[in-house]
């Protein structure tokens, strides 16, 4: 994102004497998470909830799946999702919520870069192809996945942030973009 966003606490929903979440936190836990749950629509209208990985770069969320998995599924009918990350812990953490529309990215340059994350973060290599990625043979290896497939990786840009910032005080916030 180019300009940060405005944060909005939501007293209702937050403690007494509670502030918004800086941004500057919220960008620390997206860059951060390794693991994140993504939230999509079945075509009958049932949620489905998956995790991944996914990697914050330039404002956006970025994830790989196939197109025949249920979520590449869910997604060609409709590309509105959520992605989920956070904590289990009750009395502490900050977990964020990033909603908006998935869209396939086929840039290359995007696509580079995007493979140096997925290696140095979680060691998960990918080599960029027409289209996506490809699985290297050292790596992690679907079982039901040829490995000549191509891997479609997508781009979510926030149409809304919810933060839940747990700890000596509660605070919801939402950013505007």
């Amino acid at each position: 994102m180019t300009n940060e966003p405005v944060a909005k606490l939501h007293p209702g929903y937050s403690s007494a004497g509670a502030t918004a979440t800086p941004w500057s936190e919220v960008v620390a836990v997206l860059e951060r998470a390794e693991i994140f749950w993504i939230s999509t629509v079945r075509a009958d209208g049932r949620p489905h909830v998956t995790p991944l990985p996914a990697m914050w770069l330039d404002g956006a969320l970025y994830f790989s799946t196939g197109l025949e998995e249920q979520k590449g599924r869910n997604l060609g009918r409709n590309p509105n999702c959520v992605l989920t990350t956070g904590n289990n812990a009750y009395r502490r953490g900050l977990d964020v919520i990033v909603e908006g529309r998935a869209e396939r990215v086929t840039d290359r340059t995007t696509l580079e870069r995007l493979t140096e994350l997925w290696q140095s973060k979680i060691g998960w290599p990918y080599d960029v192809v027409e289209g996506g990625f490809r699985h290297r043979p050292e790596g992690p290896q679907p079982e039901t996945q040829d490995p000549e497939e191509v891997v479609p990786v997508f781009a979510v840009r926030p149409s809304k942030i919810l933060s839940f910032g747990r700890g000596e005080r509660f605070a919801q916030t939402r950013y505007r973009l």
